[in-house]
């Protein structure tokens, strides 16, 4: 990585360690683990599709100078973990599609590691998001099935202007835009 960014996972450790994202990103020293909400830096960026702020270009400031956390747990039983996290700037992803081998193709369905180099990306961290990609044979690929939205996503100003993108990439009407997502974490939840 060009400059030392502070890459967090808070994570309860219910996956597989053998197939989970955030560990081998752990494992590899790409992120520090973190293992209760008060270890997440007061100013950091915390993805949480619970936000209601999406993250943007200039949250940049906030995860060079206090960092960036990743919440992994298990969908079904972190809800209300993570609609809890109070600590740090939440902040909700726009709509991705899933590289990884598990969920391809879908949206919201994304691992650990492609959350984070979302982020990352949209934050202008390319390099970064791609040290952290390239550590599974699929990653590299989240950029090629993304590039059209990360290239829209990085230019955003405003939450209404994501929201705006999101429209017109998923056909679909704005004002049930931030609806739709909620309906469709929740259809995602009922999967697992």
């Amino acid at each position: 990585m060009d400059i030392m960014l502070r890459l967090m996972i808070l994570t309860k450790s219910e996956d597989d360690p053998e197939h989970c994202t955030a560990e081998r990103l752990i494992r590899r020293g790409k992120a520090r683990r973190i293992g209760r909400i008060n270890e997440i830096p007061k100013c950091s960026i915390v993805l949480n599709p619970y936000a209601y702020s999406y993250l943007k270009q200039f949250d940049r400031i906030w995860i060079e100078r206090c960092g960036l956390v990743a919440v992994d747990v298990s969908w079904k039983e972190g809800i209300k973990f993570l609609k809890n996290i109070k600590r740090g700037q939440q902040r909700v992803l726009p709509i991705f599609i899933a590289a990884n081998p598990i969920n391809y193709g879908k949206p919201f369905k994304l691992s650990t590691a492609e959350a984070l180099a979302a982020a990352l990306l949209i934050t202008g961290y390319t390099n970064e998001a791609k040290d952290i990609l390239e550590e599974f044979k699929w990653g590299l690929q989240f950029i090629e099935i993304n590039k059209d939205r990360l290239y829209r996503y990085i230019n955003a100003l405003t939450d209404e202007d994501i929201d705006k993108v999101q429209v017109e990439m998923f056909n679909i009407r704005i004002e049930y835009n931030r609806k739709l997502i909620e309906i469709l974490h929740q259809i995602m939840l009922n999967e697992k």
